[in-house]
């Protein structure tokens, strides 16, 4: 027998929220050689989903959500479907994890969800699960995450040539609207007729035009997040902007002041520092995130591999 060794990896989250109940009878989907698969199983795995779906949907057409529904359960149910496949490998394949490696992993998992046992037995106890469900639900996670790792997550090397071809034929994904290096001011109103603001931001506008610095008047009035850092928001575009502050900043020559800009909420000063037309991004800009994108392609097509092999020697059978 194969001892499979312990990989310090992370697991995937397990999922511990509430047990749904199913509104329609439940019925078998798979068959993955004597494992069964349920429709309660599905929506079960898929809870969270199936939630957020509910609640997106709720006061729509029931045809809306049914496709969504639909379209949930068979992402879910294929999911299901790999994970029994790769589990039913590392059977075929001789592998064991032992016991204290299962053991090691339980305790980490409830010291980092639960942080003591008594706490972790108190949730299963309200989700009707059994702790021997809960070691079950971790071992194979750890199994199937070992297992995805080992046959897909290898060291998988893009070559520049690669990179270089997918910039000029993704040119528009790297476009960049106009741009401004931009600082700003924000002074937030007690209420909609708050004068007092108002009058505040025009002193400082005039000490401004006086020759205060714009970044020294910013860490002492700015009223916003980024207050320490002289009101200092980098190369922003148009679209990042509310409309009625982007008509004012973009409107503004390098090392220009705005005058004071009111709204229902707030006042505004801004300081655009320098401006960039529209461009493509340079190759070295997003080398890194093109050899991403393509690793993760290369990841995706080596996991479908991977999973048709298994498919291809598993007994399978949907309903």
């Amino acid at each position: 027998m194969k001892i499979f060794r312990f990989i310090p990896i992370l697991a995937l989250a397990l999922c511990t929220g509430p047990r749904l109940h199913a509104e329609v009878v439940d019925g078998v989907l798979a068959v993955i050689n004597d494992t069964v698969i349920t429709r309660q199983q599905v929506e079960d795995f898929i809870g969270p989903a199936l939630d957020s779906l509910r609640r997106e949907y709720a006061g729509q057409p029931e045809a809306a959500f049914q496709q969504k529904l639909t379209g949930a359960i068979n992402d879910g149910l294929e999911q299901l479907v790999e994970r029994q496949l790769i589990l039913h490998d590392f059977d075929v394949e001789g592998y064991r994890l032992p016991d204290s490696v299962v053991d090691d992993l339980v305790q980490d998992r409830i010291r980092e969800r639960f942080t003591d046992r008594v706490t972790l037995m108190k949730t299963l106890q309200a989700q009707g699960e059994t702790f021997e469900s809960f070691r079950k639900d971790v071992r194979d996670q750890y199994i199937v995450t070992a297992l995805r790792a080992k046959n897909i997550a290898q060291e998988i090397v893009i070559s520049p040539n690669r990179v270089g071809r997918y910039y000029l034929d993704h040119q528009d994904d790297f476009k960049v609207e106009d741009e401004i290096k931009l600082r700003m001011i924000v002074l937030n109103k007690t209420s909609a007729d708050d004068t007092n603001t108002v009058s505040l931001a025009r002193e400082i506008r005039d000490k401004i035009k006086e020759g205060a610095a714009f970044t020294e008047m910013a860490s002492i009035y700015s009223q916003d997040t980024l207050r320490s850092q002289g009101g200092d928001r980098g190369w922003i575009e148009r679209s990042v902007l509310r409309q009625d502050l982007a008509d004012v900043a973009f409107a503004l020559q390098p090392g220009q002041v705005s005058d004071v800009v009111e709204t229902p909420d707030a006042c505004y000063l801004m300081l655009v520092e320098q401006t960039r037309l529209a461009h493509v991004k340079p190759l070295a800009d997003v080398r890194d995130q093109i050899e991403k994108n393509l690793r993760a392609q290369e990841q995706s097509r080596l996991e479908k591999q991977w999973i048709a092999k298994l498919k291809a020697k598993t007994f399978i059978l949907y309903f």
